[in-house]
């Protein structure tokens, strides 16, 4: 492939931003553009568009978890270790909220990444949108692809769960409590997905649209990956703003999508509960039936799936290759089967 290829990926999460790692590698951008062996030739575009569902505001700032994930680990700043946040990160604040007894204490805010939540929370307050804060955010970190909120508008993910007893440690378990839903970060971070749940509504999202360059990222591409990041609260929440899964039916370019599931489970980022809440089985037959194929109302073309498994999904093209991101080169491989199968590489 000599000529440049225009990617669209739809991505969130720790296993998102490391995925867009491994198309860097292969294209030759960003920190890998330099790198042997020699990446694909060619001028080639990245565009991430990346969940804002998990979105909150938490201690007067407005925090982007995935946003800041994707643009923290493209520009080398990522902590090596939790795979999210600054690496040398210190927790001074963190340590004075607590001492003043401020909440949420189950929330945990970085010295430096705190900087990055009080730059955008700012611009926001100015009337910046979204979009424009986070291409402002990228000037600093210079991440190598072109990251776009999924939507600038209010589009939160929230959790319905039974009301766990005080003092449980969020353990309970299902009875005759009460059911309220709470924001996807507190069923995250706080009960780690551990109490008795009902289901996902993604708040606000009847009234936002996609952001600025979303829908067109989709349409003008050559190739849209859909990333083996959560399929029901990350792509989920993608795929709920409106007129993302439009454009991604219409789009002449074919859409590869990646399981989540590896050696049989869920790797990262508590899928498995997820996708459990809604019904759909933790293998990559499942998921890939979940999403569809666009021969029928689905999304996809193509469906990878990890080595040794074996899927049958009706309209889609199922191809077994390695899928553990263990480093960037063999993420790049991952990517190169994605745009083989799309008929590019």
């Amino acid at each position: 492939m000599s000529i440049g290829v225009k990617v669209t990926v739809l991505v969130g999460g720790v296993g998102g931003a490391r995925f867009l790692l491994g198309v860097q590698r292969l294209l030759g951008l960003g920190q890998f553009s330099a790198t042997p062996p020699a990446p694909l030739p060619g001028e080639h575009e990245l565009t991430a568009v990346v969940n804002v569902g998990d979105d909150a505001w938490m201690h007067g700032v407005r925090i982007c978890p995935d946003l800041d994930t994707c643009m923290y680990t493209l520009g080398g700043g990522i902590d090596p270790e939790r795979g999210w946040g600054h690496r040398d990160e210190t927790w001074h604040a963190k340590e004075e909220l607590a001492a003043y007894g401020v909440q949420p204490d189950w929330f945990g805010l970085g010295d430096r990444d705190l900087a990055t939540h009080l730059v955008r929370s700012q611009m926001l307050r100015a009337g910046y949108p979204l979009s424009q804060v986070t291409e402002a955010l990228c000037d600093r970190w210079q991440p190598g692809a072109r990251l776009l909120p999924a939507s600038d508008d209010r589009s939160e993910t929230h959790v319905v769960v039974t009301d766990p007893e005080p003092g449980d440690g969020g353990n309970a378990q299902d009875g005759d409590g009460s059911r309220r839903a709470i924001h996807f970060q507190e069923w995250w971070v706080r009960y780690r997905a551990k109490i008795p749940t009902h289901g996902f509504a993604f708040v606000g999202a009847e009234k936002a649209t996609a952001g600025p360059g979303v829908t067109e990222a989709i349409s003008q591409a050559d190739v849209v990956l859909v990333a083996p990041s959560n399929p029901v609260v990350s792509i989920g929440a993608i795929l709920a703003v409106p007129g993302v899964r439009a454009a991604l039916r219409s789009t002449p370019a074919p859409v590869i999508g990646y399981s989540p599931i590896v050696a049989g489970r869920a790797l990262r980022g508590m899928a498995d509960e997820c996708l459990s809440v809604i019904g759909v089985k933790t293998s990559s037959e499942a998921v890939g039936a979940h999403y569809g194929a666009r021969s029928g109302v689905g999304i996809l073309d193509g469906w990878l799936i990890d080595e040794g498994d074996e899927a049958t999904v009706e309209g889609l093209e199922v191809r077994s290759v390695p899928l553990l991101m263990s480093d960037p080169p063999t993420t790049a491989e991952m990517v190169r089967s994605g745009l083989q199968l799309a008929g590019l590489a």
